[in-house]
């Protein structure tokens, strides 16, 4: 009987290294969004917007009118960093911002012809961004979906440590 070699374990990391950088997801997370703002930063050009502001677009040519309430929350964005980005829309001629003529606390947004326009010269952003990082359709998809999982679980975890929530 011969004996089959034996590919070596790893040994388990130390507690030093899981404090080394390299071994912090949320730096590698980090570092990929500054990739990602790089990226985007040349490709937005063309279209005169910022990665914030693509990112608003985006919620308003999916969705169309909402309160502003609402694009926050399918930004995760607060008031207070919602409302510069629209006024920078505003200014350019790609929203509109109106009173709600039922609740006047509520402000919705609109797109102008300009926004909805503005759209089809974005359609080639997505392509050009997935080109950009080399990974196939399918590849995307599973990261997208690791990535929604993994903010689940933070989310999650936040709720669990915050004093008071249940």
């Amino acid at each position: 009987m011969t004996a089959t070699p034996t590919t070596p374990r790893p040994e388990a990391p130390s507690d030093e290294d899981y404090l080394r950088l390299d071994q912090q997801i949320c730096f590698s997370l980090n570092a990929a969004s500054r990739a990602f703002g790089s990226v985007y930063r040349v490709i937005l050009k063309d279209l005169g917007l910022t990665y914030p502001q693509y990112l608003v677009m985006l919620v308003l040519w999916e969705h169309g009118e909402l309160p502003v309430k609402k694009v926050g929350e399918h930004l995760r964005l607060d008031s207070g960093t919602l409302s510069p980005l629209l006024k920078r829309l505003e200014a350019a001629g790609l929203v509109r911002r109106e009173r709600s003529a039922r609740d006047e606390r509520s402000v919705h947004v609109h797109l102008t012809e300009e926004g909805i326009a503005l759209r089809e010269r974005a359609r080639q952003v997505p392509r050009r961004i997935g080109a950009a990082t080399g990974a196939d359709l399918e590849e995307i998809r599973e990261l997208r979906a690791r990535l929604d999982r993994l903010t689940a679980a933070l989310d999650a975890a936040a709720l669990e440590e915050t004093p008071g929530c249940v």
